[in-house]
């Protein structure tokens, strides 16, 4: 089969978004328009990718600088089939072209391999769908025996062809070697003065070509956006659909209009997950987890029956299973936490392994650090791991009790048993089953009188 190259034409201002950033650079869940279409375009197989810029082509390029992409500029915006050409050299005579928009980002993949894989020298592919209000449209216009005769753009259609619903999405697929044909032949003779890609529609039946058309699922799939209307309607639509995956794999879900997925994520059975949580990047969660409302999960993997307490901030880290986290707890990248360990409320880690059934439970910060099994961290603990130029370890072995207000100044070990007295400040290591107190003396003045203010 012939090579497949993918042209997505992202060179537009969007002036309606009234922004400065480019149109295509606006998210959806959490990833650029341009980006879930460069993403589409290489689930599909395509043998390179070539994309159109030219308003902010700077800030496009290094949105995707780490994409295996073939950029095109297009110096003056004079229409699609304009822009396609633009792409020309770089098509290899053989290839099969599909053309995408990087304003249109939800197309499932599944969709347009329908398109390319019967694509030949003998026909062409078009993506249409039919809309209750199709205003603003290009009207796709078929003959007498049914099949697709040409593409007339709203502003240029009749009466009697502004009332037809099928309209053309702009998604087309054929060979290079009919573009090469066709795009020089085409003209800017219409009412908005640009050269229509879509024009080459009636070429393909001119030359007696088979235009195949497919639909989409949901018309979502091809919805473009020009302002941040769509945007954001585009954004619920996506989200309303990860809520109905969610619910049919195994997940009880608060208020499916209320969760964000930003990436992808797994789950396990039997989940619940409150109001408000938003999941970002690549999420893995285990069976039985319960999420409370107000969290956010970011590239961690969450073991099975562990619970998540509301407002809690989790981020590349790696929870075991019957954990237990916040509320209001946070977990920094590095953090490693094992079976039934607990972070409670308003407690910070970063780097920090802890081991099984160790609690950090309240108001305490535990960063480049490793906590063995049966560790107790009591309230306000800090582990001093920054003297201003490096980062430094803190080691506690298996059963030890840190006492409340502790100040660990690293690097320190705290070895196997030993016992850290409240309102220490640790700055030696702490022997096999020791106590460890460091505090000042204590002194009671008698007859001290308080300040007060002068009037």
């Amino acid at each position: 089969m012939s090579p497949l190259h993918v042209v997505i034409l992202a060179a537009g201002q969007g002036s309606r978004m009234k922004s400065a950033l480019p149109k295509v650079l606006h998210p959806v869940a959490g990833k650029p328009m341009l980006h879930h279409v460069v993403d589409t375009a290489t689930r599909l197989g395509a043998e390179k990718i070539h994309t159109v810029i030219g308003h902010g082509a700077d800030q496009v390029r290094a949105s995707l600088n780490n994409e295996s992409v073939n950029w095109v500029l297009q110096t003056e915006q004079l229409g699609t089939g304009h822009a396609v050409a633009q792409a020309l050299p770089d098509l290899p005579e053989d290839a099969r072209v599909l053309v995408l928009y990087g304003d249109v980002p939800l197309t499932r993949a599944e969709t347009l391999a329908g398109m390319v894989d019967h694509l030949g020298e003998d026909n062409l592919a078009l993506l249409t769908v039919t809309m209750d209000d199709p205003k603003g449209y290009g009207r796709i216009v078929r003959g007498n025996d049914d099949r697709v005769q040409a593409i007339v753009e709203h502003k240029d259609a009749s009466a009697e062809q502004l009332a037809i619903r099928e309209v053309n999405t702009g998604i087309l697929a054929v060979s290079a070697r009919r573009l090469r044909s066709w795009l020089p032949a085409l003209s800017n003779r219409n009412a908005q003065g640009e050269y229509y890609l879509t024009d080459i529609i009636a070429m393909a039946v001119e030359h007696g070509l088979s235009v195949n058309v497919a639909q989409p699922d949901n018309v979502f799939e091809v919805q473009g956006v020009n302002n941040r209307v769509q945007l954001a309607e585009m954004e619920r639509w996506y989200q309303a659909q990860q809520a109905e995956r969610l619910l049919t794999e195994g997940a009880s879900l608060a208020d499916p209009a209320r969760i964000d997925v930003r990436g992808k994520l797994t789950i396990g059975t039997d989940l619940w997950i409150d109001v408000n949580v938003v999941f970002e990047g690549e999420v893995t969660l285990g069976s039985r987890v319960v999420i409370g409302p107000n969290c956010v999960i970011r590239n961690s993997r969450i073991g099975d029956g562990t619970e998540i307490k509301a407002n809690s901030v989790i981020e590349d880290s790696v929870i075991g299973d019957q954990a237990e986290i916040g509320p209001f707890a946070r977990l920094r990248p590095g953090t490693e936490l094992a079976n039934r360990t607990k972070v409670g409320n308003f407690v910070e880690t970063k780097k920090a392994k802890v081991g099984e059934g160790s609690k950090i439970n309240h108001l305490s910060y535990v960063g480049d650090a490793t906590l063995g099994e049966r560790v107790n961290v009591g309230a306000g603990t800090i582990t001093c791991n920054y003297d201003g130029v490096n980062k430094h370890q803190t080691v506690i072995g298996n059963g030890v009790f840190v006492g409340s207000n502790t100040s660990l100044v690293a690097p320190v070990a705290v070895a196997e048993g030993a016992t850290i007295g409240a309102g220490s400040t640790i700055t030696r290591d702490v022997g096999r089953q020791e106590l460890a107190v460091a505090r000042g003396k204590q002194r009671n003045i008698q007859g001290w009188e308080r300040p007060e203010k002068t009037r």
